[in-house]
């Protein structure tokens, strides 16, 4: 498959993936401008905001992006994004490319609309003055965590910038409840740092099912109903830690249901509130009920998933392609060494939400290419549906997200401005305008 899209398709520039999708989708008409009035007029707009995208996306800058083209100039491209390129613009724009793949998708290709979502978080580099830089002991270096919400066929569907050292347990709630796509996000898999008790509670609450992998599976409890039937499960009793406290959850459960309706609404964030509900607060009456509904909760996901061959697989495939997407977003993020360079968090947020627009234009063209592939009858039983598991919008051996930049061999630097002239440079001037003339006679 990708012998014959690299013969159909040989190169491609990021930038141009770009373009393309604009002209489907028309993403840009979501960019609107932060002042009173828009004087640009709209082919001049799109233009710049593309490069405005591609430069902070791909991390390259708008100072490089400018410098290849003539009719745009650096602080056009400084107004542009003064004016039109924010946060809350770029993710309105993603969400609208997202929707348009949700449609163009072949179920026969695909398979049927997926509910799930696979989350996880990368590392990315920073400047050590950045506020939100903090060390972390697992990568053993100094920077920022963007968290990736990424469905079973590589669409990030969401995206949020963390700290190092924060609750990946509410950045995943997080993505579930603010994604703004068509998507009916009712499954989340995770790793062991994206679930807690805590995060069994508010799945349960807000009616999506967690589903973590689990490194020390060993090590997990299970907790039994009630105390009678503690000597119920002789075969169980090494794994078996106490009873459910039900009374706690009777007494608070009007509690739980305010907090959780609070994440709702929107009232509190999920990274606060999990954070309230640590261990410091464990004498807390509404603490120790959430605690009694998360033991229940994660009780009956462990049973299902030492149970089902099926839902391990479901979880480990799912966690697989958000592991790829990593190696993706590095292709595309390249520019200054992949590290963002700014301590100013609105930029940070920008430049995130940029490259995970490009990320789904790349998916969204990505698709169109395959399925062109797929339409031609020589390729009709190619593919065995094992194979079509294995497909993915990833592939970017066709692409080049480096740029090109015009080559004018007859134009020099111009360094010794008080010497001699260069008779080279002269002999070589001379000789494209003779060329120039035979060319014009």
């Amino acid at each position: 498959m990708q012998r014959e899209i690299n013969r159909r398709w040989s190169t491609i520039n990021l930038i141009d993936i770009l373009k393309e999708t604009d002209l489907r989708v028309g993403f840009t008409k979501q960019f609107h401008t932060v002042a009173n009035r828009k004087i640009l007029n709209n082919d001049h707009l799109q233009k710049r905001l593309l490069l405005g995208i591609y430069g902070i996306g791909s991390n390259t800058g708008l100072k490089r992006v400018s410098a290849a083209n003539d009719d745009t100039d650096y602080s056009d491209l400084r107004y542009v994004k003064r004016r039109h390129l924010n946060e809350p613009n770029v993710k309105a724009a993603t969400v609208e490319v997202i929707n348009n793949i949700l449609e163009i998708r072949d179920p026969k290709i695909w398979g049927e609309a997926t509910t799930g979502c696979a989350c996880d978080s990368t590392q990315v580099s920073s400047w050590d003055q950045n506020l939100m830089s903090e060390w972390h002991p697992r990568y053993k270096d100094r920077g920022i965590m963007i968290y990736w919400h990424v469905d079973k066929n590589s669409t990030v569907i969401h995206s949020q910038i963390k700290t190092c050292l924060s609750s990946e347990v509410g950045a995943m709630i997080t993505g579930v409840l603010k994604h703004d796509t068509k998507m009916n996000m009712d499954k989340t898999y995770v790793d062991t740092h994206g679930q807690s008790t805590a995060g069994f509670v508010f799945s349960y609450g807000l009616k999506f099912d967690l589903l973590p992998r689990l490194k020390g599976l060993h090590r997990q409890k299970l907790y039994y109903p009630t105390a009678k039937q503690k000597n119920s499960y002789p075969n169980l009793a090494p794994l078996l830690e106490s009873a459910i406290d039900w009374d706690y959850i009777e007494e608070n459960y009007d509690e739980y249901v305010k907090h959780v309706a609070a994440l709702k609404v929107g009232t509190v964030e999920p990274d606060v509130l999990i954070k309230k509900f640590s261990h410091d607060n464990y004498n807390h009456p509404v603490y120790k009920a959430l605690m009694e509904i998360g033991k229940a909760v994660k009780t009956i996901f462990l049973c299902r998933y030492l149970s089902s061959k099926e839902l391990r697989i479901e979880i480990n495939e799912s966690l697989n392609v958000v592991e790829r997407l990593n190696g993706i977003m590095g292709f595309i993020f390249y520019g200054k060494l992949g590290e963002i360079s700014t301590n100013k968090t609105e930029d940070q947020s920008l430049s995130v939400a940029c490259l995970h627009l490009l990320q789904v234009c790349m998916v969204y063209i990505n698709t169109l290419i395959i399925q062109e592939v797929l339409s031609d009858p020589a390729w009709a039983n190619k593919l065995t549906p094992e194979d079509k598991r294995a497909l993915s919008p990833l592939i970017h051996a066709h692409i080049n997200p480096y740029g090109l930049f015009p080559l004018d061999l007859y134009q020099r630097l111009i360094i010794e401005m008080n010497n001699h002239k260069d008779t080279n440079y002269e002999a070589s001037r001379t000789h494209a305008r003779e060329t120039e003339s035979e060319a014009v006679g």
